[in-house]
């Protein structure tokens, strides 16, 4: 275990009975870093977080917090307060006395707590809320509230178990500035459960991603949204298009033989007669109306589908073989295209651009 690691897992198991919800669980949690843990439901991810939290005792292996094991710590003992997605805010308390609470069940006295309970409304500019019940709080007041309720313990680290899920769209985005912001500023350690790649990929320095209680990845978000490590991740993401196939020799590179077409790789290392898929991202697909010169890697498709979000179109394309293809530019680089539905064109990308990874 290195210095600079907070938080580890050896050897983690969780079961349930006979089900088995986290598999051999071996990650270190860095001091100060924003980590977020992602997956679809039923990943494992929150059972991790709870594990963490002292909710859950692990079946097998040890979690240590700052070197020690903490199996059997008891929650209260273990300062890794949880933001819930539910926030679980006290509704027979007003917005100071929430944030008062768990300084008052440490014993601070009445004049500190209230000096560091105002200290945390200001910060999270809702000072003038202090004498309101949670009531007449609006959803991202709410957020703010739980936030410093947490933060006011100055603790090491904070959990947070899918925080912004029950906020509209423009409020998560402005939540997810708050938190990040407040991470910086802090130092202390964040661990963000969440199913959402856009509020992980925006707030965290790592993410780790789950299925079925195995770690299939872990990175920064450039790293997993550039070279996914298996076709889930790669499919998961949903941000590449994906050919499987049979790598073969070829050339300065190697190709990958798919019922779509023979696709040049360059720089890519893997068995001759090894299954594998190739993932080129949808960012990275070009089209164009005329076949291009010199390109290696082009699919003759046809258009199915077009979709705006703000700045970026999205043309959902189809190969004569039934595979959908997605291609995202910006407004003025199809500008020129003709995209009417049925409107045949060529899809094609530089082998530089295509990553291989491992079809189990």
């Amino acid at each position: 275990m290195s210095r600079d690691t907070l938080v580890s897992f050896e050897g983690v198991v969780k079961t349930f009975g006979s089900f088995v919800a986290v598999q051999k669980l071996d990650f270190e949690i860095k001091k100060g870093e924003f980590l977020a843990i992602m997956g679809s439901s039923g990943c494992g991810k929150t059972t991790t977080l709870r594990m963490l939290a002292g909710l859950e005792a692990p079946t097998e292996g040890v979690i240590r917090l700052s070197g020690k094991p903490i199996n059997d710590l008891p929650t209260w003992s273990r300062d890794t307060p949880m933001v819930w997605q539910s926030l679980a805010l006290f509704p027979f308390l007003n917005v100071r006395e929430n944030v008062e609470f768990a300084l008052k069940m440490r014993g601070v006295g009445k004049a500190e707590r209230r000096k560091r309970a105002e200290q945390w409304l200001d910060r999270m500019q809702i000072t003038e809320f202090a004498e309101r019940n949670i009531s007449q709080l609006s959803g991202g007041q709410r957020q703010r509230v739980a936030l410093a309720r947490s933060l006011v313990v100055e603790p090491e680290i904070l959990l947070l178990d899918e925080p912004l899920s029950a906020l509209d769209a423009a409020l998560k985005v402005r939540m997810q500035s708050v938190l990040k912001n407040l991470q910086r500023e802090t130092g202390i350690t964040f661990v963000y459960v969440t199913h959402s790649q856009s509020e992980a990929f925006s707030m965290a320095d790592r993410v780790v991603i789950m299925s079925r209680g195995v770690i299939e990845q872990i990175g920064t978000p450039q790293e997993i949204y550039r070279t996914p490590r298996t076709r889930f991740v790669a499919d998961f993401l949903g941000s590449s298009n994906l050919f499987s196939g049979k790598v073969r020799a070829g050339g300065q590179g190697q190709v990958l033989e798919t019922p779509t077409g023979q696709f040049v790789l360059y720089g890519q290392v893997a068995a001759v007669g090894e299954a594998a898929t190739l993932t080129v991202l949808d960012t990275k697909t070009h089209l164009s109306v005329e076949k291009p010169a010199g390109a290696v890697n082009v699919v003759p498709v046809r258009v199915i589908g077009e979709e705006f979000v703000g700045a970026t179109a999205t043309l959902y394309l189809e190969t004569a073989q039934g595979q959908e293809i997605r291609v995202q530019k910006g407004h003025d680089e199809i500008a020129d295209l003709p995209t009417d539905i049925g409107q045949s064109l060529y899809a094609w990308w530089n082998p530089q651009d295509g990553h291989l990874v491992a079809e189990a």
